[in-house]
């Protein structure tokens, strides 16, 4: 009769241990949890900031640099990132000042030496009078030009030139690129020296297609507070971290 006494008991006691080890290994999941999540910050962290290094470059200015939903810990192990997103309040396309840019860059394929491929890329250009105003008096001639305003009825933008004549020209997308159409050039009925037309109509030309990534222009609004334009890409190739930065680790081996 003392065996079932037994039994119980050894039943009863195994209880608690069974509580102990299911505790434990709780315990050991948050703690492994809590450590992935914590080098997910972390390393997410310094690959925003590694990338907007390399991006500030294409861009010219400081860039806000968001990343894909995918974790970056696993982007380090397959060096595949879905997308990127890039944000700046102050990009320079060539001689551009002020523009703001938002960008989506998809399909990244990345390589061992910070360098990979694109699959597409996409990004909008807000470009107010004010910068394309101080973009042209950053030039030589810029102080003979005082204003521009926009007229999005014409699709145009005016420049007041030494506060008698107006030069007025149409920006346009013909075959992935924005050509710069002379409307009118003239001061009291004359025509404006040559030289001065040019050189704002070139200004405005590299600004609008000295493009990032490899992209082209799909197209131009001209606004009562300047321009938008439109952009996409394909294929692109980003270059490779020099060798000095390879040797120490630099460069965005994630980008």
């Amino acid at each position: 009769m003392a065996s079932p006494a037994n039994t119980s008991y050894r039943s009863t006691n195994s209880g608690p241990k069974r509580n102990r080890m299911l505790l434990i290994v709780l315990i050991v999941i948050a703690a492994l949890v809590a450590v992935l999540i914590s080098a997910e910050l972390y390393v997410r962290h310094n690959v925003k900031q590694c990338m907007a290094q390399q991006l500030e470059s294409e861009l010219g200015s400081q860039v806000d640099v968001g990343l894909s939903w995918k974790p970056v810990l696993l982007q380090a192990v397959d060096k595949n990132v879905p997308y990127i997103t890039v944000t700046s309040d102050d990009s320079s396309f060539g001689p551009a000042k002020d523009m703001h840019v938002t960008a989506k860059v998809n399909d990244i394929e990345l390589t061992d030496t910070g360098g990979g491929t694109i699959g597409s890329s996409t990004a909008d250009v807000d470009w107010s009078t004010a910068g394309i105003l101080a973009t042209i008096q950053a030039q030589p001639f810029g102080q003979l030009v005082s204003g521009v305003t926009a007229d999005p009825t014409a699709g145009t933008l005016s420049f007041q030139v030494i506060g008698l004549a107006e030069l007025t020209v149409r920006p346009q997308v013909v075959d992935g690129k924005v050509d710069i159409e002379t409307v009118e050039a003239s001061v009291l009925g004359l025509g404006l020296p040559t030289d001065l037309v040019s050189g704002i109509v070139d200004v405005l030309g590299d600004s609008l297609q000295t493009l990032p990534l490899g992209m082209s222009a799909t197209s131009l609004t001209i606004t009562d507070g300047g321009l938008q334009m439109s952009m996409a890409g394909g294929a692109y190739t980003m270059p490779e971290a020099s060798p000095e930065s390879q040797a120490t680790g630099g460069g965005c081996s994630l980008l």
